[in-house]
């Protein structure tokens, strides 16, 4: 199949879908370059936010969670969703196959990706029906459907998510610090956390002029992070930074996992 052409389903039948020229398939790339959210897209008031409101977001898994059946349905291991400006994306990864399979469906102009999610999986899942009824074979009828997904024999991560490592400390000691979770994983650490502690303490220590409530705070948020260098913690999530991911252990979908910073 040419890798620029991909099927996408068309009414109830598939047709064959070319991306406009300069456009990425691949997951919300230009998120990386513009805040979007990332249920509905919108780039607007975004700011330093993932989602436009918590009401949008519980939206699009509402949509994604109604739809689990098609994707027990189709024996998956893990499965992945997420949009571009031109397409909504399907990543299956079938249980004992390392093998991707992708669905590609257009957007539409004035539809959410969850509203063209949704006509997507509804047009699988009558193509699996009406093979199911056919045949009266459950296999055959999930065949029907990964026939007509693009495959991809050596991106398994693209599917198979990632686990994320996100050191156990507050977020507020950071901030005093002017410290990134991303730093907390320095073979220097200690050496990170007393820097700026001494910068911080330059600024803020009363005996500069600097507010003593604030620099309470500073002083505690080095306490604990010089604590957390010494027995180290982490919370562990699975997923990805950029995508809604299923997990067939536990049947449900998670929303993106931001990256530490």
């Amino acid at each position: 199949m040419d890798t620029c052409t991909h099927l996408v389903p068309s009414g109830k039948a598939f047709v064959r879908f070319s991306p406009r020229k300069g456009t990425d398939p691949s997951p919300m790339h230009k998120a990386l370059h513009r805040r979007r959210c990332l249920s509905c897209g919108t780039t607007e008031g975004m700011a330093r936010r993932r989602y436009c409101s918590v009401d949008c977001r519980q939206k699009l898994r509402q949509q994604l969670e109604m739809r689990t059946g098609l994707i027990q349905a189709l024996n998956a291991r893990f499965a992945t969703f997420h949009f571009s400006d031109d397409l909504v994306i399907l990543d299956i990864m079938i249980s004992g196959s390392k093998e991707i399979f992708s669905f590609f469906y257009p957007r539409t102009a004035a539809g959410k990706p969850r509203e063209d999610f949704s006509r997507m999986a509804d047009s699988l899942g009558r193509i699996w029906w009406a093979e199911k009824g056919r045949t009266n074979k459950y296999y055959l009828a999930s065949r029907s459907v990964l026939d007509r997904a693009f495959r991809n024999h050596e991106d398994s991560h693209t599917v198979k998510p990632v686990e994320l490592r996100i050191p156990s400390v507050k977020g507020a000691a950071l901030s005093y610090l002017k410290l990134g979770a991303a730093q907390m994983s320095s073979p220097e650490l200690p050496g990170l956390i007393k820097n700026a502690y001494r910068t911080q303490a330059k600024i803020h220590h009363p005996d500069l002029g600097g507010d003593p409530s604030t620099f309470r705070k500073i002083h505690q948020a080095y306490q604990e992070l010089i604590s957390w260098a010494e027995h180290p913690t982490y919370i562990r999530k699975r997923g990805f930074p950029d995508k809604w991911f299923y997990d067939a252990d536990r049947n449900r979908w998670y929303q993106p996992t931001p990256l530490p910073r």
